[in-house]
């Protein structure tokens, strides 16, 4: 039987943290001036790469934890600090700005694999939601229902960056800070529980 509740925090967390609609606009000013045809290459190359990260920490990195000795427990906490500090970043617009001075400070003509795939999709606070959830729910079953929700965000990222001229423009500046704020919120309160579940499985405080 398919656990709905998980589907929906694993949906919520790696949407709120890799955040499409954030990205869309940066997609855009990364990708100023290039063909159409290119632009959907690199569109598709960036989410390609990022899944790829992502699948490789779902497989390998509670076990990478487990050689270094660092608990699950351990790295639950660490997680949910990591993210929220992410959350404070979304609220106070910080990330938005660290984001567009990656894109602004990056060159290179194909901007795919940096800054794109990385650190802007698969960056710390994705990479470390992949295995707080992997570990939240061991076991095949698990794995597979994680990968198959962060394809789905990484699908609707793909959709966005094909599309987000449009959504910029439809949502202008305005509302991109809203929603920004929004899925700040929603991550605040995602990483607070996972802290908590940290601490309760190392018996500091009641299941």
């Amino acid at each position: 039987m398919i656990d709905t509740a998980f589907l929906i925090t694993a949906f919520v967390t790696m949407f709120v943290v890799i955040d499409p609609i954030g990205l869309a606009p940066l997609f855009v000013a990364l990708t100023q001036g290039v063909p159409e045809r290119q632009r959907r290459a690199i569109a598709v190359r960036a989410c390609g790469i990022g899944m790829i990260i992502l699948i490789v920490f779902a497989l390998f990195g509670e076990a990478v934890l487990g050689f270094v000795g660092i608990s699950m427990p351990a790295f639950r906490v660490a997680g949910g600090v990591l993210l929220f500090l992410t959350a404070l970043d979304m609220l106070f617009e910080r990330r938005t700005k660290r984001r567009e001075d990656q894109a602004d400070d990056e060159d290179h003509d194909d901007p795919s694999v940096f800054p794109l795939a990385i650190p802007l999709i698969a960056g710390p606070g994705a990479i470390a939601s992949v295995i707080l959830l992997t570990g939240q729910k061991p076991g095949v079953e698990g794995l597979a229902l994680v990968l198959a929700i962060t394809a789905l965000v990484l699908g609707v990222c793909l959709v966005l960056f094909l599309a987000s001229g449009i959504l910029e423009r439809a949502l202008g500046k305005t509302g991109i800070t809203v929603v920004t704020r929004l899925l700040g919120m929603l991550l605040a309160a995602l990483s607070v529980q996972f802290v908590l579940d940290g601490l309760s499985n190392f018996g500091l405080m009641p299941g």
